[in-house]
């Protein structure tokens, strides 16, 4: 690859891919919702969760906090295929997370991802997920639970 533009957008990318993934963990909604277009989407049909736009995205983060106790998602890099100011991608996912209603496991996932180079640089246009594998078996573990010094 000796296309300095083309090295530069895959880092972008890469680095957007990473920065959903932490404001994910950081249950940062707000920040989720900056990374997609005005029309970018983020689809979920096993949970069925179909969010339009940032403020359906933004909307949908305000409400996470209330069912899920924890989550932890770890973005394993993929294929990124390059259209000019487009571009297509995927990302690979293994998580473990439980919500307060008990309910919880190991999943690995595959992100389907749609790119769009913006004056503020790649965002999503969509990110779908899509469930490989699911363990639904009771989490025998637990996050650390905070002592009155934290």
């Amino acid at each position: 690859m000796n296309d300095f533009q083309a090295i530069a957008d895959r880092v972008e990318i890469e680095a957007l891919r990473g920065e959903f993934t932490d404001a994910v963990m950081m249950r940062d909604y707000d920040r989720v919702a900056t990374l997609f277009t005005e029309d970018g989407a983020l689809r979920m049909p096993n949970i069925p969760i179909e969010l339009e736009g940032p403020e359906e995205i933004r909307a949908w983060g305000r409400r996470v906090p209330k069912v899920v106790d924890f989550l932890v998602q770890n973005t394993h890099p993929g294929l990124i295929v390059l259209d000019g100011d487009t571009a297509s991608g995927r990302a690979y996912m293994s998580e473990v997370g439980r919500g307060f209603d008990g309910r919880g496991g190991i999943n690995y996932a595959i992100y389907h991802d749609r790119y769009q180079r913006t004056g503020d640089g790649w965002k999503f246009t969509e990110r779908r997920y899509e469930v490989r594998y699911e363990d639904s078996s009771p989490l025998a573990g637990s996050p650390p639970r905070r002592t009155a010094e934290a």
